[in-house]
């Protein structure tokens, strides 16, 4: 089978996808430029590479020119089926001059997150006039097919439900001694991942871990009224920055514990990269988190907007090594029997033959 990959993010989550695909498909994979054009040298040989430059949101001749490009690179190719991740605003437009391919759209977000100033500028009519063209729709959870189903309009029957593929190392080499009392929040800072309530619990961790301590790292918003509201600001170390791959491995081997305080999700990429590494997480039960976390086995799940569960929670693990580990240990092993390449890929080509059906069946 012949496969266009087309993502405006996602970079990672999208090579890991192509190098599985690639295993036993021709895929070309379509990415903006980044000034690391070091991807060349993780992106699996077997995959064909296109990368476009992105043009500003507000240049309309330089978008027009990005899509043009990206549809005549898709037809030279000659795709048996066209997968687009979340949309573009642009580019959704340009979706029609590629209908003669069945196209299947992942959503990552059915609908956008408070506080997240980056889906801002992607109007909601234009993602929804995007997820309507596919000829099949993948979400990373159960609970979000109604959502896609009564807000959207797609037809249940038009839906897959397909894990979240693995992130991060998938068999890590442990260089850094894990901290018994670090707990981790990893990720873009924004106001629907719910950081403030993780800020209030630390004084009630405190009261009974006494050496603990909270590392936040990843950029967003402007951190200044998160560090307003820290009572011990000494407990903290905060990484407002963007995180290398390197850094990001010593972060999760370092934690014990990984936290994702959420008051609105869909899902998280943080979760297969906590699992990778064997940590326990900690969350809140909002979207299809509850479908990531298992109560007791992999985690714990909370309420959103809980601080005093948030902060039992985190003291609960710490305090119980041996609980901890176990929890790790089930984590690891989920995301090998239902996360890892090979296995979604296999999910991810069933679903590209659906859609290639479906179109079949239009044409009779």
């Amino acid at each position: 089978m012949k496969i266009v990959w087309i993502s405006f993010g996602f970079r990672e989550y999208s090579i890991n996808h192509v190098g599985a695909l690639a295993e036993n498909h021709d895929v070309l994979l379509v990415l903006p430029a980044t000034k690391d054009s070091g991807l060349n040298e993780i992106v699996d040989p077997r995959v064909s590479l296109y990368y476009f430059r992105e043009a500003r949101l507000r240049q309309p001749f330089g978008q027009s020119r990005q899509c043009l490009a990206i549809v005549r690179k898709v037809r030279e190719f000659g795709p048996d089926v066209v997968h687009l991740q979340q949309g573009h605003l642009w580019f959704n437009f340009a979706i029609p001059a590629l209908r003669k391919y069945p196209l299947v759209m992942t959503i990552h977000d059915p609908r956008r997150h408070p506080g997240d100033a980056e889906s801002q500028k992607t109007p909601q009519w234009s993602q929804d006039f995007g997820f309507r063209q596919a000829d099949r729709v993948i979400v990373h959870g159960k609970s979000l097919v109604n959502v896609v189903r009564d807000e959207i309009g797609i037809p249940e029957n038009r839906v897959d439900v397909i894990p979240h593929i693995a992130l991060g190392a998938l068999d890590p080499s442990p260089t850094r001694t894990e901290d018994d009392h670090n707990v981790l929040f990893f990720g873009r800072v924004w106001r629907y991942k719910g950081l403030e309530y993780l800020i209030m619990a630390e004084p009630l961790i405190s009261k009974q871990i006494t050496d603990v301590r909270i590392t936040i790292a990843g950029r967003g918003e402007d951190f200044d009224r998160y560090r307003q509201m820290m009572k011990n600001p000494e407990r903290f170390e905060v990484l407002n920055s963007w995180i290398s791959d390197d850094m990001r491995d010593e972060l999760f081997q370092r934690a014990a514990v990984v936290v994702l305080p959420y008051v609105s999700a869909t899902q998280s990429g943080v979760v297969p990269v906590a699992y990778s590494y064997g940590k326990p997480v900690v969350a809140t039960d909002v979207g299809a988190l509850s479908e990531a976390v298992d109560h007791g086995r992999t985690g714990l799940l909370i309420p959103p907007r809980d601080a005093q569960a948030l902060a039992e929670a985190i003291i609960t693990l710490l305090r119980d090594k041996r609980s901890r580990r176990k929890m790790g240990a089930n984590g690891r092993k989920k995301m090998q029997d239902e996360w890892v390449p090979d296995i979604v890929a296999h999910r991810t080509v069933e679903t590209y033959i659906s859609a290639i059906r479906h179109r079949e069946s239009d044409k009779r």
